[in-house]
């Protein structure tokens, strides 16, 4: 379903919880409180991951919208309420001493670096599902 969203969305999401774990594993053991270290980072995964679904929707929307040459406000709206519920969330976040804002923060930015990644998360996906299918083939 999410291919059908986009198609570089899956690898996206992928590519923002490898970095959730990467962060958590290496970073884990550097800090004292690990509980809020821990919840920070998923809460700013989670946040992540949400985004780029709706970012990922609100593009479709965006090109359906401008193929049917009809004006699309629809895309400054959600992305002005996307950010105003991530600020939200950190002063929640913040407020209720729900987790490390700072490390939250780090857990948001996985979308970038999953952004940046995302090829090469594209080319270890296609090599593995490609060595899958070799593997498959009757000989």
């Amino acid at each position: 379903m999410l291919r059908r969203i986009n198609q570089a969305l899956p690898e996206l999401l992928l590519g923002i919880l490898i970095f959730g774990l990467v962060v958590q594993v290496t970073g884990v053991w550097f800090v004292e409180d690990r509980a809020r270290y821990i919840s920070g980072l998923w809460i700013g995964i989670v946040l992540a991951m949400g985004m780029a679904v709706n970012m990922a929707v609100v593009i479709l929307d965006t090109v359906e919208a401008m193929a049917e040459q009809r004006s699309s406000r629809k895309a400054s709206l959600y992305g002005a309420l996307r950010y105003f519920l991530v600020v939200l969330a950190f002063v929640i976040v913040g407020y209720f001493n729900l987790g490390n804002v700072v490390v939250m923060f780090v857990g948001v930015m996985g979308l970038k670096v999953s952004a940046y990644l995302q090829p090469l998360t594209h080319k270890l996906i296609t090599t593995i599902q490609d060595r899958r299918f070799h593997d498959k083939l009757p000989s």
